[in-house]
């Protein structure tokens, strides 16, 4: 079956372009440690989670949301007794993070300037629109894109906007990212092509199964992959 004509390829950021799971999961350690002398780490853990995936609709994703968490799940494991002293260090925790610097991913700027030369690209992220910016400002591959996106969820809904706001209809578009439940699986429903670009580790919210075997979706060992990918898919016409 032909491929339509491709105009525009959407990437994600976090654990796409630079690394961030990691960040979160050296947060997590250390807030776990912060409160061994109240639990264990698995109960530690659990706690954090599920006030994390309770607040995800107040706070959306980001940091902030993120040490706003850990701050309820501490009073929640203490029974509202921590120490000040912990509440503060749990706040730099949390500073911490959105002080990080950026941390590109290998081979991204080289991908980015591949794929820039084929299509235009817009950056389609979740998260705080302040941490977000910041990161792609710091980041040193702005310039690769042609307009950023960053949307509070990633639904088939905020795939066909984004790409009909940059003048492509979603079954002229490209996705790729990190997060099946996120990057594919609404891209393809928006009726988009979509690609996994997988990265070591995976918050668990964002966990799915990948849909093997869908005609508009290829999983790739690196984002230098996406280019060939959509060479290939052009040469299809």
């Amino acid at each position: 079956m032909p491929t339509p004509a491709l105009t525009i390829i959407g990437l994600d950021a976090d654990d796409t372009l630079w690394h961030n799971e990691s960040f979160f999961r050296q947060s997590q350690d250390r807030f776990s440690e912060l409160l061994s002398e109240y639990a264990d780490t698995q109960t530690i853990t659990q706690t954090l989670d599920t006030v994390e995936h309770k607040n995800l609709a107040v706070y959306g994703y980001g940091v902030k949301g993120f040490t706003l968490s850990m701050l309820e799940a501490a009073l929640a494991i203490t029974d509202a007794r921590l120490p000040a002293q912990r509440l503060q260090q749990i706040l730099e925790l949390g500073r911490e993070m959105m002080r990080h610097p950026v941390d590109l991913l290998p081979g991204v700027k080289q991908a980015l300037a591949a794929l820039s030369q084929r299509l235009p690209l817009v950056l389609i992220t979740k998260g705080d629109l302040f941490h977000q910016e910041s990161k792609l400002a710091a980041s040193g591959v702005g310039e690769y894109f042609r307009g950023v996106e960053i949307v509070s969820t990633k639904s088939a809904t905020t795939y066909a906007r984004a790409f009909q706001r940059f003048g492509a209809d979603p079954g002229q578009a490209v996705m790729a990212g990190n997060s099946v439940r996120s990057d594919v699986l609404p891209a393809l429903e928006a009726g988009s092509y979509a690609a996994l670009v997988p990265y070591p580790l995976l918050w668990a919210h964002e966990a799915a199964e990948a849909p093997s075997g869908h005609p508009r979706f290829r999983e790739l060992e690196c984002l230098g992959q996406l280019a060939p990918w959509i060479d290939a898919l052009q040469a299809r016409r």
